[in-house]
């Protein structure tokens, strides 16, 4: 006698799955929806889409205001941070794109709330990166990194960075003091490219090309081992030659 099948009890992955559609539903309305034409557009019970609405707003994940649901803040964390990775992943794509193009490694940098912070770095094993053996953001005025995004603040919140994070010798050539730095900077045009050899790391040159959108100083950076110093200003005007056709994504990730 053949043994009768029972239809399937619901299942955790189909209830995701339905609130899932539920999030999707919400998502097509920017000024949120009411419970029954969610239901219907997820193509959902209305007891079904009740209950899942009912867990969704306990879990934070949407919200009931004026009788419509949207989006809660975790779902906006989830939106937020995704947005962030895509656009992290765009950087990462244009400076891969040089560092094939031109052959070396190319970072990219801010300067965020005082403090250096390299956002991303593109290199390969045929043309490494400087390896980060003292805190970046400790020793900008070692680097051309940091000494680039020095160069494109004004003369207070430079010296309000060097009382926090004072010039030490890192290698024989470092710049020796604060002072010795702050007319080294002046010298440089708010908007022309830094060169710096040895002074962060023996047998290795940097140059770095200074972005400035809004009030936010941010910079594109190579680097060549000692010897192939003479590649390093042709690689740097070929970068800045490259910059214009991608400032936009650029532009756009200074405000991660």
């Amino acid at each position: 006698m053949a043994t009768a099948v029972s239809s399937p009890a619901p299942t955790l992955i189909g209830s995701v799955q339905r609130a899932m559609r539920l999030l999707e539903a919400v998502a097509a309305h920017a000024d949120g929806a009411p419970a029954k034409q969610l239901a219907r557009e997820a193509g959902l019970p209305l007891p079904t889409a009740y209950h899942l609405l009912r867990t969704l707003t306990h879990e934070g994940y949407l919200r009931r205001d004026q009788g419509v649901f949207v989006f809660g803040p975790a779902a906006e964390r989830l939106t937020s941070s995704g947005a962030e990775q895509n656009r992290r992943s765009k950087i990462g794509d244009v400076l891969a794109h040089w560092r094939d193009a031109i052959g070396v490694p190319v970072y990219f940098a801010v300067y965020r709330d005082g403090e250096v912070e390299v956002v991303d770095i593109a290199d390969n094993p045929g043309s490494p990166a400087v390896e980060e053996w003292a805190d970046f953001r400790q020793t900008a005025h070692a680097h051309a990194i940091g000494q680039c995004l020095l160069s494109q603040l004004d003369e207070e919140h430079r010296r309000e960075h060097l009382d926090r994070y004072p010039a030490q010798s890192i290698t024989p050539y470092t710049v020796q003091d604060g002072g010795t730095l702050m007319r080294r900077l002046e010298r440089t045009g708010r908007m022309q490219p830094v060169v710096e050899q040895q002074e962060y790391a023996l047998g290795t040159v940097c140059a770095a090309v200074p972005i400035t959108v809004g009030t936010t100083a941010a910079t594109l950076a190579i680097s060549l081992p000692l010897h192939q110093r003479g590649r390093l200003l042709p690689a740097v005007r070929e970068l800045q030659s490259e910059l214009g056709r991608k400032l936009a994504t650029l532009a756009f990730s200074i405000s991660i």
